[in-house]
């Protein structure tokens, strides 16, 4: 069932205007309405599917984050980037977080993040609501929790990571709320989300693949990123450009728009769009496609 949202759900205001309509490429080709708020500029699926009903939008094999299946060039590519972006994760973590200290990853998926964590000294949990990724992770040797609230109360965290999650997440502020109390007060807490200010996003429009509706229900720029820390009594110390995903958002984007299109043509396409936008960026407030924010408690 889709619930219809009279209030921003990040600054509760009502002051917000129908911003555009996007597809659902991956699963029911339905139209979902993005509204813009005139308050804090959050984008956000409205209506959108309510808890109980979600998960069918998540039922499609390709779902990347989900399965370990390259069963397209796609994937396979992905997967090479991951184990770069992997690499590039631990370095980050390394710098805010000392070694043998405790993670915790929100949404960690297959769980391929705190494997490697865990490789480099650090004392992994992780959460993950979906039961394929689960059993994925557990193949790994990995102990992953369905939900927050299975975390013992006492245990408390050095870093806390959400991975582009924060964007699939219906209940942000108690969600949020919940992790900061397992956060320690000098805790770090990493969060990677889509940038619909990206050049990618600019261009692709309504077909841009990383509004991923009604999976996203979020969209967020640099603006309601910031907002959303004064909120949860935060402050954003660093932000990180992820260079790759304006390239691989470029490839799905091509595919939605041209799905009968040669895998050559739209890789050159969005090679060169990724570069354009990567490129845009550096000059453009670093407006990247994606976009790492490291934030501390106040």
């Amino acid at each position: 069932m889709n619930k219809r949202l009279t209030k921003c759900p990040l600054c509760k205001s009502g002051l917000f205007l129908n911003h555009f309509y996007a597809t659902d490429h991956s699963v029911s080709k339905e139209i979902f309405r993005l509204c813009k708020c005139s308050n804090c500029e959050l984008i956000f699926t409205n209506p959108r599917p309510d808890k109980l009903s979600i998960g069918k939008y998540y039922q499609f094999e390709d779902y990347i984050s989900h399965q370990d299946k390259s069963n397209n060039i796609t994937n396979r590519l992905y997967k090479q980037v991951r184990k770069i972006t992997l690499n590039s994760k631990i370095k980050l973590l390394k710098k805010y977080t000392l070694s043998n200290s405790n993670i915790l990853d929100y949404g960690c998926g297959t769980g391929y993040f705190l494997q490697k964590a865990q490789e480099n000294g650090y004392k992994i949990d992780g959460i993950e609501p979906n039961n394929k990724a689960r059993e994925i992770a557990g193949s790994l040797g990995l102990k992953i929790s369905k939900q927050i609230d299975e975390i013992e109360d006492s245990k408390k965290f050095d870093t806390i990571t959400l991975f582009h999650v924060l964007e699939h997440i219906h209940g942000l502020r108690k969600t949020l709320q919940s992790l900061l109390k397992k956060l320690k007060k000098e805790g770090t807490l990493i969060i990677a989300v889509p940038n619909i200010d990206s050049w990618d996003a600019k261009h692709y429009k309504e077909n841009w693949a990383a509004l991923d509706v009604p999976r996203h229900l979020y969209h967020f720029n640099q603006k309601s990123m910031s907002f959303l820390a004064e909120e949860m009594k935060l402050s954003i110390v660093d932000k990180k450009p992820m260079p790759f995903d304006s390239y691989y958002v470029s490839i799905l984007s091509e595919q939605h728009i041209h799905p009968n299109e040669s895998t050559l043509k739209t890789y050159l396409k969005a090679v060169k769009n990724g570069f354009i936008s990567n490129k845009w960026a550096k000059s453009n407030e670093n407006n990247y496609s994606s976009i790492l924010y490291i934030l501390k408690k106040k």
